[in-house]
């Protein structure tokens, strides 16, 4: 199981994880939490009906990791399909940065929880954490609904690191060239976490439709 998910009796999913990749995803997914921004929390008093009708951007964002994860619902090819775009953006943007962060969110606290060998209720035991072995690795362990938000996370982590490395849509699948980049190339360590987080990636997604 080292290395890709593999399927669990209760619908999840379980991977083994060293101490070194539970650091790396950590990581990552905080970056991904500060990029994609803290969350729009109500003021104290504040009428929660009247936030569910507040407005978000009606412009793509000019990050272009950002514009990646958060795109056009309908292109940009005239002048209507621009103003469908923004309107559909300033209703939905809201909530899909916030589906983003609790996303991200689970898969830190799930990597804490391994690190630390406590169950979900922060005890000790073999809770969904998973089990933690010598070094600070372990067995990560994944309810259905937290793998699905792994794969969220793992997707948009893909899709941040690949226009950081200038890997477009039309790309995908066609990562030969990546591997053979040499050791000396500044975007090795980069490349590499883009393609082991593919593999995470579509194990886990193997795994979810099994």
């Amino acid at each position: 199981m080292a290395g890709h998910f593999e399927a669990t009796p209760d619908g999840g999913a379980a991977v083994a994880l060293d101490e070194v990749e539970i650091s790396i995803l950590r990581s990552l997914a905080v970056q991904l939490l500060e990029l994609v921004g803290p969350g729009d929390e109500a003021a104290d008093g504040a009428d929660p009906l009247a936030a569910l009708f507040v407005e978000g951007p009606s412009e793509p964002p000019s990050d272009p990791a950002l514009a990646r994860l958060f795109p056009d619902a309908y292109g940009d090819d005239d002048k209507e399909l621009r103003e469908a775009s923004s309107e559909f953006r300033r209703f939905t943007e809201i909530d899909l940065r916030a589906r983003k962060r609790e996303d991200a969110l689970a898969v830190v606290r799930s990597l804490d929880s391994l690190a630390s060998g406590e169950d979900g209720d922060g005890g000790e035991g073999d809770g969904d954490g998973g089990e933690s072995g010598e070094g600070g690795g372990g067995e990560l362990r994944l309810t259905a609904d937290q793998a699905r938000q792994w794969l969220g996370t793992l997707n948009d982590l893909r899709l941040t690191i690949g226009t950081r490395l200038e890997v477009g849509d039309e790309d995908q699948g066609q990562e030969g060239s990546l591997y053979r980049l040499p050791d000396s190339d500044p975007r090795k360590p980069m490349v590499l976490a883009y393609l082991w987080l593919g593999a995470l990636q579509e194990t886990l997604l193997e795994t979810l439709m099994s």
